[in-house]
């Protein structure tokens, strides 16, 4: 009896449930001292422990007493203590449950590890870019100086075209004094959130000198005044199925495509389904295809503004479909094929109904088909029709907006090989070729009814005819990479060079390069370029192109651009 007595004092002294309840107890108390734990999780982690740990007590007596009863074991004397045994592998499970509750809250709320970041915070990611540019731009001493500024026109009050109450020339390009050494700067930041895995979401910030859709250029100087900055993209994307991906609010431009349609800076309004699965067969062909629904312009709900009557809604569309496949044809080439189709619908300009701007009308019933946006070079059509003030007629003043005489329904094909050449140098060959489907000369003067005011001949009449008009509507782009197509590491480099040509209604003129020929249609010229990285994802590019019309009077423009980029 005394030597059993002694073995359990032992025992009890090494597996106290109350000992082993005060040092969780302890340890928690010291993480709420410490500032580890917050008071209000600490005292829940404590009630959490003393309920368990008495719990636990409970059922240890009631196994013991059944253990006692059924041995039959000797009853303790007075003064005797008995202590229930508690095994190795209980003891475990409950430290280890304990413990697994406690860090799992650590770990989501981050407070029990101070490297780490909460779970939320690694669903979501910034990126960004930054460029310094140097532009200079020279402009041939033989170029017309009559090249008329319809961008301008349109955003203002219109033109006067009776030459007898105008009140002088129309706003005029700066087409014969050069522009050197213009610092120029671009700076965009973006976040992506993982909401989910299906689910994604983006927003992204841009300078740029105005709200043009195809550049994010900020000219500097400007009296050292701060700059602009706007929301450059605001999307959500969802994912279905693996091959599936919807796309809704302002995002990058989903298509395959050149700049020779689409600048590299144009994001897209509306919304985009794009689809990309590999053959089954053949993992080494991938077949992909994007369908866009992209409003371009809604006509103001209050137009005209100072009239009882209201004008019926109009909306620009861009209705968008393409479809194209890439084949990993070996570990040297790879090639690339895409074909699409795009329909701008009701962007064409329309001769109006008769206005009497004379007697006060605020406008005319056709001013919502002037383009929202325009860079140059297109067919252009006078919108209104405006009637003469019976007691004066000569001298009426006919205050004019422009529209787009084309129709665009856009037929692109664009090509890609990759390739090695020389042992491990890379070469990329692009080729691209857009026909506007829907041009034609003979309608475009029906629907003007004679109003065609430009893209004649260079040495057309004062009053030219339809003979005198000269357009098209094909453009296509060849363009050669050797290196690396996006410098990233230190020391990747590439160069290129390319040609393009651009009639003027091969395209609408207000979404492609903003650079080559300083945008728009109706130019031809060739362009060659290099970068090197000094760094990550740090590198330099030079680039000079040199551009020309196709058609009508003689504008010849010569460009440099030297560029200091990064990302991140």
């Amino acid at each position: 009896m005394a030597m059993t007595t002694l073995a359990v004092h032992a025992q009890a002294s090494k597996w106290d449930a109350p000992v082993s309840e005060s040092a969780m107890v302890r340890l928690i108390r010291g993480l709420i001292e410490s500032g580890t734990l917050t008071k209000d999780v600490g005292e829940a982690l404590l009630a959490q422990a003393q309920t368990e740990a008495m719990a636990a007590q409970h059922a240890q007596r009631q196994a013991a007493s059944a253990t006692g009863a059924s041995a039959n074991a000797l009853q303790p004397a007075a003064g005797d203590v008995r202590v229930p045994y508690i095994s190795q592998t209980v003891r475990d499970e409950i430290r280890n449950d304990i413990k697994g509750e406690v860090m799992a809250q650590a770990k989501a709320e981050g407070w029990a590890a101070p490297n780490e970041t909460p779970e939320w915070t690694q669903r979501i990611r910034f990126e960004g870019d930054l460029r310094v540019r140097s532009e200079s731009r020279f402009f041939s001493e033989g170029n017309s100086n009559e090249i008329v500024g319809y961008a301008a026109i349109n955003e203002g009050n219109g033109y006067d075209v009776n030459t007898n109450s105008t009140a002088g020339f129309p706003p005029l390009l700066n087409t014969r004094q050069n522009r050197k050494n213009q610092l120029r700067a671009r700076a965009r930041i973006g976040l992506a959130v993982d909401i989910s895995d299906a689910t994604k979401a983006g927003v992204r910030l841009a300078s740029g000198s105005d709200d043009s859709p195809v550049s994010t250029t900020q000219t500097l100087g400007g009296g050292l005044g701060k700059k602009n900055v706007w929301l450059d993209q605001a999307w959500l994307s969802h994912k279905p199925y693996d091959w599936l991906t919807i796309t809704g609010g302002r995002f990058a431009n989903p298509f395959v495509s050149t700049d020779l349609l689409f600048s590299s800076d144009l994001n897209l309004d509306g919304i985009a389904l794009q689809y990309q699965k590999p053959l089954p067969s053949n993992r080494d062909v991938e077949l992909f295809g994007t369908v866009g629904i992209v409003p371009l312009e809604y006509s103001s709900d209050n137009f005209p503004s100072r009239s009882l009557d209201k004008a019926s809604s109009e909306v620009k569309w861009l209705l968008g479909v393409q479809a194209g496949a890439s084949w990993k044809v070996d570990e040297r080439n790879r090639l690339r094929g895409a074909l699409a189709y795009y329909d701008f619908r009701n962007v064409n300009g329309r001769l109006s109904s008769p206005c009497a701007l004379y007697a006060g009308a605020e406008a005319c019933s056709t001013d919502w088909a002037r383009p929202a946006f325009m860079q140059k070079g297109n067919t252009l059509m006078m919108l209104r029709d405006i009637m003469l003030n019976p007691n004066d007629p000569a001298n009426t003043a006919q205050p004019q907006y422009f529209g787009l005489a084309s129709k665009f329904q856009l037929l692109d094909l664009n090509m890609r090989w990759d390739t090695k050449v020389a042992g491990a140098y890379g070469l990329r060959l692009d080729a691209n070729f857009v026909r506007n489907l829907a041009y034609e000369k003979d309608a475009m003067f029906r629907r003007a009814r004679g109003g065609i005011i430009n893209n004649y001949a260079a040495n057309a009449p004062l009053v030219p005819t339809q003979a005198d008009f000269q357009s098209g509507g094909n453009a296509y782009m060849l363009q050669a990479t050797l290196g690396k197509p996006s410098p990233a590491a230190r020391g990747d480099w590439n160069i290129l060079a390319g040609y393009k040509r651009i009639e003027p209604d091969a395209m609408p003129d207000g979404y492609n390069d903003s650079s080559f020929h300083l945008g728009g249609t109706n130019a031809r010229g060739y362009y060659i370029g290099g970068s090197y990285a000094i760094d990550k994802n740090t590198w330099f590019t030079g680039r000079w192109m040199s551009t020309k019309e196709v058609y009508g009077a003689p504008y010849q423009i010569d460009m440099l651009q030297l560029e200091f980029n990064a990302r991140f």
